[in-house]
């Protein structure tokens, strides 16, 4: 779409405001709005001026002034607000070099795909990630220095309240279920609501299922499409998928692991390589796949202990990511065998549904930073020719622990992650993508921010296991 299709639109839909989205460094969606008549032909190019410096991993206050262009490829009215608002993602742009900003996750995927069309490999890397979530009937937590708690509610709920007369709350119970019937599964009608929801602002929902934990776990797949798309597609789906389950009254959370002795919530990320509409990931080898393809996985398993400070950044992730337990930390690959860190789908033999899954990555990541780090770490494989070795095609869980030791594993912690990264990061920076800087930041950012946050409390559990040492 041209920006003069997006002013007659808004137009014709009588629309009284325009909202610029864009995503802070750790991934959270912002916006600002401003009267329609504010929007013009010449804002698609000279943007609007604002205050970065608030922004969390973003500008410092000595050069807090930033741009907003909008992007006229994409809009839609936000189905939640009272008054027609016409909504746009924008790109921040630094005001003096007029190029993407540095710390701006969706200009480090512009500058991803960029990469990728001059690299001649493929002109278009498509992604389809499944974002699982939990839905609750009610949530709360506090941290203070003498008082700590978390406390979540849910009919579907595979736990006992300490009050009796709540359990008739936590009547239906669905641990041994994956995609049971109501009226085990009781968020059946929310899970449409959203897929309607979904429809209206341009994505197009696939299936929608109960998923295997208790406590209500969803999973809304949708249409895959190309990078940067799919990860504006993500940002809105998290966006729709929040603010209708407020409108039945309930919480959802993309947090990757809530919930102690159940499954946690991950992101597989379907991926492929095209070129001039044609599919480049099916071939003769192994699982009907292309060299290529091969290639693309072993880059994928040689920097995933880098790549998963990107795709799983918070400390919960690794709650997730333990061995032995629902996600593959085994870095190996494997037709149809979900518990390597790699799968091909075997569904058909059609080229064109050829594709690799790289299960680790989990929907509390930043999709435009860990999406352009799978695809920097898949292009190094191919350029750089670096085979994945044989394939895996045991169960990893049911192999001994000495045949395990043969097998490279995620990093254990985001501590580690980001001393991977720290230590292998040069893929990353090849055709300008990312940069030492944002680099740096996410690093600096987590480690103060997030692990020392975890590191420096207090936990529950200790005072049960230590209080009378």
């Amino acid at each position: 779409m041209d920006p003069k299709s997006v002013l007659n639109f808004a137009n014709d839909e009588g629309v009284k405001f325009v909202d610029l989205r864009f995503t802070d460094l750790p991934g959270s969606w912002q916006h600002i709005s401003f009267p329609i008549s504010q929007l013009t032909e010449d804002s698609f190019t000279e943007g609007f001026g604002f205050d970065a410096s608030s922004i969390r991993g973003w500008a410092n206050i000595s050069e807090s002034d930033m741009l907003l262009v909008p992007d006229p490829s994409r809009f839609w009215i936000d189905p939640f607000f009272e008054e027609p608002t016409l909504c746009l993602f924008a790109d921040a742009i630094d005001p003096i070099t007029h190029t993407g900003y540095v710390y701006d996750p969706r200009s480090v995927a512009e500058r991803a795909e960029d990469y990728l069309r001059s690299t001649g490999v493929a002109d278009v890397a498509y992604f389809g990630p499944e974002a699982e979530f939990f839905v609750f009937d009610h949530v709360s937590f506090r941290n203070e220095p003498h008082h700590a708690f978390f406390r979540f509610e849910s009919e579907e709920g595979n736990w006992t309240s300490d009050n009796p007369d709540e359990n008739l709350g936590f009547r239906i119970r669905t641990k041994e279920g994956y995609v049971p019937v109501p009226p085990f599964d009781t968020l059946q009608d929310l899970r449409s609501e959203i897929a309607l929801n979904l429809e209206a602002v341009g994505i197009s929902p696939e299936c929608h299922h109960h998923e295997v934990a208790s406590g209500g776990q969803c999973e809304i797949d949708f249409r895959f499409a190309s990078m940067v798309t799919t990860a504006d597609n993500l940002m809105l789906f998290k966006y729709i998928v929040r603010n209708t389950a407020l409108q039945y009254g309930k919480s959802a959370t993309f947090m990757p692991k809530p919930l102690y002795g159940d499954n946690g919530s991950g992101m597989h990320c379907h991926q492929s390589l095209w070129k001039n509409g044609q599919p480049l990931f099916g071939g003769d080898q192994y699982a009907d796949l292309s060299e290529m393809a091969l290639y693309y996985i072993g880059g994928l398993l040689k920097h995933a202990p880098a790549i998963i400070a990107f795709a799983a950044p918070t400390t919960n992730s690794y709650k997730r990511l333990v061995p032995g337990y629902e996600a593959p930390v085994n870095l190996a690959y494997s037709a149809r065998n979900r518990s390597a860190a790699i799968r091909i789908p075997m569904f058909s033999k059609n080229p064109k549904a050829k594709r690799l899954e790289f299960r680790p990555p989990d929907p509390s990541c930043n999709p435009y930073l860990a999406m352009s780090a799978m695809l920097m770490a898949g292009l190094d494989g191919v350029l750089n020719k670096i085979h994945p070795g044989e394939p895996l095609e045991k169960d990893i869980y049911e192999m001994s622990d000495d045949e395990k030791l043969h097998i490279p594993h995620l990093p254990a912690s985001l501590e580690d992650a980001l001393d991977a990264l720290e230590a292998d990061h040069e893929f990353l920076l090849k055709g300008g993508v990312f940069t030492e800087a944002l680099i740096a930041r996410h690093i600096e950012y987590k480690r103060k921010r997030e692990v020392n946050a975890l590191r420096l409390r207090p936990h529950p559990i200790e005072f049960q296991l230590y209080f009378d040492v």
